[in-house]
């Protein structure tokens, strides 16, 4: 089954409500010029308080490699996804520092950005439309030329995603921009796009759960 990544939560809210949708990975961004950006301090208070099954992806852009390992090494987060000009000496040197997971972000134009994620030393691709949190989407037709498994970004919401999971079958669907209203994480939205993509069912019970553990 597709698994899914809710991106760019930034208040305990957007925490207890992930903890109660159980997505395998959420996403904190630390990109400066982010309009979803958090600091370490906020990111290690909100880490606290999600739930342990739950992968926190540290989200950046050029960053100093010795500042995502410390991040990784305290336990603020478990992976990394990077979105900036970051080439295979630096995913290569950033493995040698740590054995935690990397994601490379590609922005997906042709075939050719296509290829450029098919040959990456990273663990996994993300393939968006932009530099992230855009909210549009790429010719998905282009996904015939991938064979690795990758996670999926951009134009993806409640409205959109099940028939990206149901054609295109991607690793991870990866959304932020799609689970807001007005610039904040909206819990039945995210509710919402989580349904798409798992029974009903099993959503509520996995809800029922969460309410009777609080």
């Amino acid at each position: 089954m597709t698994k899914i990544k809710l991106c760019g939560l930034m208040r305990p809210c957007d925490i207890e409500t992930a903890n109660i949708l159980m997505p395998e990975y959420i996403g904190f961004v630390f990109v400066n010029n982010s309009k979803r950006y958090i600091s370490c301090e906020q990111a290690a208070a909100l880490k606290k308080m999600l739930h342990p099954d739950i992968t926190a992806v540290g989200v950046f852009v050029d960053a100093d490699r010795e500042v995502i390992k410390d991040l990784l090494d305290e336990g603020i987060i478990d992976a990394v996804q990077l979105h900036g000009r970051e080439d295979e000496g630096y995913i290569r040197h950033l493995r040698s520092l740590t054995d935690k997971l990397i994601i490379k972000a590609f922005r997906v134009e042709d075939r050719n950005d296509i290829k450029r994620a098919q040959e990456s030393p990273a663990d996994y691709v993300l393939l968006d439309s932009g530099k992230g949190g855009t909210g549009t989407a790429f010719d998905w037709q282009l996904l015939t030329h991938i064979d690795r498994p990758y996670f999926l970004a951009g134009g993806l919401d409640a409205d959109t995603v099940g028939e990206a999971v149901r054609r295109w079958r991607p690793y991870v669907v990866d959304v932020s921009s799609g689970i807001e209203t007005d610039g904040y994480k909206d819990a039945e939205k995210m509710r919402a796009f989580v349904e798409k993509i798992r029974n009903p069912e099993t959503v509520n019970r996995i809800i029922r759960n969460g309410d009777r553990k609080s």
